[in-house]
């Protein structure tokens, strides 16, 4: 943020909520002249979306994505890199110099009691709000073993922001500066943590009651996604419901504007949620209890007379999506939300908006990024050689440099595991040989390409 600031992200950059911090370190920034901050100014100008100006999510993405300094490693593998990592191809490169350059580190230090303090002034409302959470799911722990949810407040972002991002098994919530803590989002967000592993554990029970999924189709307020998820929406709606359910006597306004907006299952799961109150089990043993329990006749006859709003009545949170989304539209949506459900690994669904795709656009690199959704989807679902011939279809679009390469490395990767070597080696020199391949890709490629060689070497003493 202090790169992006000093270089002239300047998005309420006079607001009173923004903490003195931002304003401090970006003139201090800009009064050096240093050579990276003209860099990076010539960076975001290409890089900026037309009538939109700079997309933030894309560096709160990378920010969550890399190890940090001094030398921004990604910590992904090319594979389960964010797509909306693509178009900042050498971004990291530039980070270390400024970070370098900037003296960031001493800045840093210098910076810490403000910090610190802020902090201070978040972290009770933050325990109590998940600690009352935890209390209500009886959940003794922060979730499962191996993922975590963590909470990151940044002092120099433009105030009132929220982005979240939930990349494997981590979970992360980036908030900015504002009046009052934002709890509300916090809650939900560490609710919906808690639920999704359960609707992946009783998938088999929510696939019985998906044919209500039919009721919110006509909810002009819902998104999409919610309305070709009914797993997602299941879990959104009891998410509403124990909201509901801890605030009280605001419970049942919250109940109706949720419904309004077409989250068709808060009326159920709030009414059946005070039977699971009145019994000790916790509720990732009662889950199932409670997706058995949903009636559908008895919920099309509730749903019967209920008028959908035409806007949003609550305050949501977007789980793991950017921000600005509901700016987009068309194929570049299609592929977006293609891209969510694939990160969720719900396959099925995701195939046909990657086939839907293809059917709203001619152009060859929307067609590539179409047909690179399938390839994987073919290699995970085990059917490596409708696998190669969709990543070998993509290679024969137009695609940008970054799934090039990474078609390229998934070849390599198929054939290797075949003992097709040779055809291995080849793909993953044409990655290599990708001009714009980005580092973490470029790693990959090599390392593949060393474990080959490694062995053929050992054979030939």
């Amino acid at each position: 943020m202090a790169a992006l600031n000093a270089a002239g992200y300047d998005l309420d950059a006079q607001s009173p909520n923004n903490h003195p911090l931002r304003g401090a370190i970006t003139a201090h920034l800009q009064s050096r002249n240093l050579a990276t901050v003209q860099e990076l100014k010539e960076y975001l100008d290409r890089r900026k979306m037309p009538g939109r100006g700079l997309e933030l999510s894309r560096f709160v993405s990378f920010a969550l994505s890399v190890d940090g300094p001094p030398n921004f490693n990604y910590k992904f593998q090319a594979h389960e890199m964010p797509p909306d990592l693509a178009p900042l191809e050498g971004f990291d490169r530039l980070m270390t110099r400024f970070h370098k350059e900037a003296e960031i580190d001493k800045l840093w230090a210098e910076a810490q009691p403000a910090i610190d303090k802020l902090l201070e002034g978040y972290q009770e409302p933050f325990i109590k709000t998940i600690s009352a959470v935890n209390a209500y799911l009886r959940n003794p722990t922060s979730g499962y073993v191996g993922r975590r949810f963590q909470i990151f407040v940044e002092l120099l972002g433009a105030p009132n922001q929220i982005q979240t991002r939930e990349y494997k098994d981590d979970y992360y919530i980036v908030l900015t500066p504002s009046p009052e803590p934002q709890l509300d989002y916090l809650r939900y967000a560490y609710i919906r943590y808690l639920l999704d592993p359960l609707s992946f554990k009783y998938i088999a029970q929510l696939e019985k009651k998906k044919p209500i999924i039919d009721l919110a189709q006509g909810a002009p307020a819902l998104e999409e996604y919610y309305k070709n998820d009914f797993q997602l929406l299941t879990t959104a709606c009891l998410a509403k419901a124990i909201e509901a359910r801890l605030k009280g006597g605001e419970g049942p306004k919250m109940v109706d504007a949720a419904l309004k907006e077409g989250f068709i299952l808060v009326p159920y799961f709030y009414e059946a949620l005070a039977g699971y109150e009145k019994q000790e089990v916790a509720m990732r043993l009662y889950y199932p209890d409670l997706v058995n329990g949903i009636d559908l006749k008895k919920e099309d006859k509730r749903l019967q007379g209920v008028e959908f709003a035409s806007g949003k009545l609550t305050k949501t949170i977007k789980v793991s999506r950017p921000e600005q989304k509901d700016e987009i539209s068309g194929v570049f949506k299609t592929l977006e939300d293609a891209e969510d459900l694939y990160r969720a690994k719900k396959y099925t669904d995701a195939k046909p908006l990657f086939l839907r795709a293809l059917q709203e656009t001619p152009e060859r690199p929307l067609h590539a990024k179409a047909y690179y959704g399938l390839a994987r989807i073919a290699a995970l679902q085990r059917d490596p050689e409708l696998a190669v011939k969709l990543f070998e279809k993509v290679l024969d679009l137009e695609p940008d440099d970054t799934i090039r390469s990474l078609s390229h490395v998934n070849l390599g990767h198929l054939w290797a595991v075949n003992n097709e070597q040779g055809k291995a080696v080849e793909h993953y020199q044409a990655a290599l040989a990708v001009k714009g391949i980005p580092p973490a890709i470029k790693k990959a490629a090599e390392k593949s390409l060393q474990e080959i060689s490694e062995p053929e070497k050992k054979k030939e003493k």
